[in-house]
Order: C-alpha cells, then structure tokens, then sequence
C-alpha cells in the first residue's frame, strides 16, 4: 500500500494525519478511516482455493479470482438441498444458488432474489431451507460483476441500472415463469427498475431494507470514500484497509457476512470494481420513483429491520404506505434482516406470498 499512500494523501488528509491505531469519527464507521494503519499481510487461500489472476486489458495492480462458479472449490458451498449453477439467459451467464420445495411440500412458486451492494446471493443462503419447506424455490443471484457473475472491470457502462434491470428481466424469463421478485438494498433499486420496464414477469415485488431513493448522507460519504479508494488502490489493498479497522462486527461492509474472512475476501474479489463504482453512484443519486411504482398493477411488501442507517425505518414505513404495500418490521434486525433473523424474515415473506392466494396482503402493518 505504500505505493498509493501519496495520492491517497491528497484525497484523505485527515485519514492520513490521523493517530495511528486509531479511527477517526465522521459521522459513522467507514471502511477507509484506518487507512492510515499499517495493513497486515494478506492471509493466504485456503487449501484447493484459486490464486488471483489479472485480468486481461485490466488497470494493472488490480486482481480478482477466475470463474468460481465453475470451480470444484467454490468460496461458499451451497446450503443442504440447494445447488450453485451458472444460469443461462438471454444476456449471458448469472451465478445462482437454487433450492427446490422440500418434498411433500406443497408447491407454491418461485422466487428470484437480488443482493445488495458488495452482496452477493449467499445473503440468502439462511432461507433456503425454511422457504423450501413452505414450498418456494428460492433462487439467489449473483448480479452482473457481482462475486462469481462475469462482468467487465473497467467499463461501468455495462452497469447502468437500464442494463442491470434488463439482466433480471431474463433471469425471470429462463426460470421459466412468473416470480416472486426480491431486492435487497440495492438490489431492490435494481428490481424496481425492471418492474417499470415491465412488470408481467412478476407475481409480486418485495423490498428488503431497500429505500424511495438515495440512501442516507452517512451512507453516501461511506460510498464516495469507497469509490475514492478504488480510484488509486486495488481490491485487495482496499480489503487490507477494512481490515486494518478491527473486528468485523464493528467494521461492517463487505468484511461482515455470512461467512468467514477468508471467504468474504474472495467475495469481495470477485466484484468488478466497475460496479462497485457504477451501483455506488446509483445509490447516492436515485431519484424518487414511488409513484410511478405504486401505478404498476402488483402486491407489494415492504420489509425491513427495526434499525436501518441506510435508509430510517421511518422512510421505509411511508413508502409502504405511499405503495399501498404490506409492511413487515423484523424485530431484532438491521440493514440485514435475511442475515440477522433468517426464521422470522423466511416466514414473513413467505405468509405474504401465501396470502396473495386468499385475496392478497395489502397495507396493513406487521411485525415478526
């Protein structure tokens, strides 16, 4: 890292002037206030892992592994009863975890999940199992440039939300069927987008701690510090800095996941810095686009946890009624509920989709 302690001098002064060992406090955690902190060196792969490899015509210095979703050791094995897979589109190849109903399950339908920011499809991984036994197929997705989903790594054209909504688009269409359609975070920006190019591939839309437009300005400066970053390091040295913080937990970020560090690093690899840049800016600059979604002729569900920095529960609760939306508030949860309380946000979205069949939720409120 010393190579870009200059520029990052000149982006940074008060992180580079800051005491060493110590955070400097803005208005919330960021993953780049220690950059200042000597990094430890970088763990080395677990057994069978792939090593990092350059990619061909990309900024020299920046890495990311090959094609996982091939691989015989992938950095995340599925949960019990489900598969990873490359799913075939009309757009290209997507990584999917994909779970069928238990059997004896009654069927009930299909489900096709979006990750948020830094995310990936094992955000989902805990409701796998309890919305198999309700009788959905789950299938999570990686994103265009998103952990085992090729995309380009300099060309952020290729992540336009037009062109990530149309990527969804043809995940629903090879499922073979109208889905249930959940966004997280981010992710539900992206849903949003291609429920307005067209809604018929959809038999509901639900929104995960995802917000009416850009995320909060603690958020955004967490974000431009993000991109700033990227801008003069690689994504390894960028992991070594969100190390660098301290424990995890408290860190947040793309060190904070349902697994461990070793597997989390190789996520957070496996992104195209060019959509790290591309969604980052989308989601310090998305315009209100409520109404228009309210106009469209689906059930919404609204979905979040009791505490959210990116987006207050408070915005979140008049979106749900702007949308005339069932809303769901996960006691105990954050900005994560699918991670936090997996049984009880696994059966909320489930009870919803069941209760489309008996005439359909609608904006009456709930908590679990």
């Amino acid at each position: 890292m010393t190579a870009v302690r200059p520029a990052l001098a000149a982006r940074f002064p008060e992180v580079m002037s800051a005491t060493p060992g110590r955070t400097r406090q803005t208005t919330g955690p960021s993953a780049f206030d220690l950059v200042a902190r000597p990094a430890p060196p970088p763990k080395p792969p677990p057994p069978g892992a792939h090593d990092e490899v350059s990619q061909p015509g990309h900024t020299a210095g920046r890495t990311r592994y090959p094609r996982p979703v091939t691989s015989h050791h992938p950095a995340f094995p599925p949960p019990p009863g489900a598969r990873a897979y490359p799913l075939r589109t009309s757009r290209g190849e997507f990584a999917v975890v994909d779970s069928s109903p238990k059997p004896g399950a009654q069927v009930r339908g299909v489900v096709l999940m979006l990750p948020g920011f830094t995310g990936s499809k094992e955000d989902f991984r805990l409701l796998h199992e309890p919305l198999a036994e309700r009788g959905y197929r789950l299938v999570a997705v990686d994103g265009r440039g998103q952990h085992e989903s090729e995309g380009p790594l300099d060309d952020e054209s290729a992540y336009a939300q037009r062109e990530l909504a149309r990527d969804v688009l043809a995940q629903a269409e090879a499922l073979g069927g109208p889905v249930h359609l959940v966004g997280h975070s981010l992710g539900g920006q992206i849903a949003r987008a291609a429920v307005l190019l067209d809604h018929s591939p959809f038999v509901s839309f639900t929104l995960v701690s995802s917000g009416p437009a850009e995320i909060s300005v603690s958020q955004q400066q967490r974000v431009k510090l993000l991109r700033d970053a990227l801008a003069v390091m690689s994504m390894a040295e960028v992991w070594e800095a969100i190390q660098a913080m301290g424990p995890p937990e408290e860190v947040g970020g793309p060190a904070r996941g349902l697994g461990d560090q070793d597997q989390l690093r190789r996520r957070w690899l496996g992104h195209s810095p060019a959509q790290l840049l591309a969604t980052g800016r989308q989601l310090c600059t998305e315009p209100d686009r409520v109404a228009e979604l309210a106009a469209v002729p689906l059930p919404f569900h609204v979905l979040s946890g009791a505490h959210d920095d990116t987006w207050p529960v408070a915005i979140l609760d008049d979106m749900a009624l702007r949308l005339d939306a069932h809303r769901t508030v996960i006691t105990g949860a954050e900005h994560s509920p699918n991670a936090d309380r997996p049984l009880p946000t696994a059966h909320a979205l489930a009870d919803f989709w069941d209760g489309l069949g008996q005439g359909g939720f609608r904006a009456d409120p709930g908590t679990a």
